[in-house]
């Protein structure tokens, strides 16, 4: 039987937000990255960089978020934490991209500087490639939370017939079900991604 959702409890993206001010908090520190670390690396790729540069920028805008999430405040006035991330980002992709062309000059201090008045390094639409890369993370990161929580073969059939297209009585005999228990996981797998898209959607803006 599919197990119900277990994160009616879990935290809030505030609550997240203020334990990763305590850099101890390993947990918390992982469930970050484990939210965040693709987003960073498809923008990073999609402004040209290679998978080397683009775990570079992973890496280094982690090290910026674990410097200075104290000095974030979610809020009208100091904005969303979703366009705060993007703004580390864009910051470290200019630095990258200065450095690769020797560029005169250093990057401005990020503190009170309106980064809207900073073109984009990369020559693309940045906030565009970010809202599009960030609404696939969400996808998968409610995929991932899904999947460990059901069993493996109920997500197996779910896949099968949702992203490989398999038909319902080929899975079934392919994982040993019926055809109406086939039916039945994908249907309410499907029911669960969207819940938890929904959730992330609350959580994570």
């Amino acid at each position: 039987m599919i197990r119900a959702p277990v994160d009616d409890l879990a935290p809030t993206r505030h609550s997240l937000l203020a334990r990763l001010k305590n850099w101890q908090d390993q947990q918390s520190w992982q469930e970050f990255f484990d939210t965040y670390w693709r987003l960073i690396y498809w923008t990073a790729l999609k402004a040209g960089l290679s998978p080397e540069q683009a775990q570079d920028i992973v890496q280094e805008t982690m090290v910026v978020v674990a410097r200075n999430i104290h000095k974030f405040k979610p809020g009208r006035e100091n904005g969303s934490f979703r366009g705060w991330l993007r703004n580390v980002t864009r910051w470290r992709l200019a630095d990258h991209f200065q450095r690769r062309h020797k560029s005169p000059g250093e990057v401005p201090d990020e503190a009170g500087v309106d980064l809207e008045q900073i073109p984009d390094p990369t020559g693309t639409d940045l906030e565009m490639v970010w809202e599009s890369e960030w609404e696939r993370n969400l996808l998968l990161v409610a995929a991932d939370r899904v999947k460990a929580r059901v069993k493996a073969e109920h997500y197996q059939a779910f896949d099968l017939c949702a992203a490989k297209g398999w038909p319902a009585r080929k899975v079934a005999q392919y994982l040993n079900m019926s055809v109406p228990a086939v039916y039945v996981a994908r249907h309410r797998i499907q029911a669960q991604l969207r819940a938890e898209v929904r959730r992330l959607r609350r959580r994570h803006q």
